[in-house]
């Protein structure tokens, strides 16, 4: 009997154990079947939540690929207007470089153009400033030449009335066949070389030829050399007095030099004489005379 009563008194230990176990299990179970359920319906709500944000995302999604739809057309309109726009910028940038390169050509055309007209300028310039120069030089010359012309004639006509006084002369105090021929003045520097500078005159030679002279003129006679200027005024030198008698006229005569030469048929005369004094430019006279006449006269002339 004990033993039954221990049996189910350990018995009902183990039940209200079981109870208590059951019980605590239970209230376990309830707590986590209301968490469960709280758990649940935040899951809910947020599963309600987020189909909402898939049921916006997806109209966006469609607002957007409508978008894309358009915006992918206008792409597609905008790369055909683009290809267009580069094809003409192209065209126009070939067009803008061969202008560039026509303008460059024409601009270095003109510059070249310009650097010849430039040089051309100079050219002319140099050229009038020459001309210029060269018109000074024609006008001094002119004057020159005006002055030379004026002193030439002055010269000319005291040579013409030299040549006259000695045309003159020699019709005057010549005798028809007793005359020299081939009269020759040269007029010699210091060494014996022609000159016509009065400051190197230092020698005066004359040369004559006589021909056919008649029988009652030859012999030994007195040959006058005289040297005068174009006024008559003998030379530095002429110290020799003399008297020709022609035609019964008596001429006084002041000669550089006198020489007594026999006269013969024909023969070459000639005379020299050493200027003692330099001669001043202008027209000289020189004559040869013997004392019955004048054989022959000439002129010369110092620059």
């Amino acid at each position: 009997m004990e033993n039954n009563r221990n049996g189910f008194l350990i018995l009902v230990v183990l039940l209200a154990l079981g109870l208590i176990g059951a019980g605590v299990w239970g209230f376990q179970q309830h707590s986590q079947n209301q968490s469960l359920s709280a758990e649940k319906e935040e899951l809910s709500q947020q599963l309600s939540g987020l189909s909402d944000l898939k049921s916006d995302l997806q109209k966006e999604v469609d607002s957007l690929q409508v978008s894309y739809q358009l915006l992918a057309s206008d792409n597609q309109q905008l790369q055909g207007s683009l290809a267009d726009v580069q094809s003409a910028l192209a065209r126009k940038d070939a067009e803008i470089k061969a202008v560039k390169a026509n303008r460059l050509g024409e601009v270095n055309g003109l510059k070249a153009e310009i650097q010849q007209l430039l040089a051309v300028k100079a050219e002319l310039e140099n050229s009038i400033v020459a001309v210029k120069a060269e018109n000074d030089s024609l006008r001094t010359r002119t004057g020159v030449l005006e002055r030379d012309i004026t002193i030439a004639k002055g010269e000319n006509a005291a040579l013409s009335n030299l040549n006259k006084t000695i045309q003159g002369e020699l019709k005057r105090l010549t005798l028809a066949n007793f005359k020299a021929t081939a009269f020759r003045v040269e007029v010699e520097g210091k060494k014996p070389k022609a000159t016509v500078k009065s400051g190197r005159a230092r020698r005066v030679i004359v040369t004559c030829d006589l021909t056919d002279v008649p029988q009652e003129y030859q012999g030994l006679r007195p040959l006058y050399l005289t040297i005068t200027d174009d006024k008559g005024t003998p030379v530095s030198g002429s110290n020799i007095q003399a008297k020709v008698n022609v035609n019964s006229q008596v001429v006084d005569l002041i000669a550089v030099k006198e020489k007594n030469v026999n006269i013969t048929a024909s023969q070459r005369l000639s005379f020299s004489h050493d200027l003692g004094e330099k001669l001043r430019e202008g027209y000289y006279r020189v004559a040869v005379y013997t004392d019955i006449g004048l054989l022959g006269a000439a002129s010369f002339r110092l620059e």
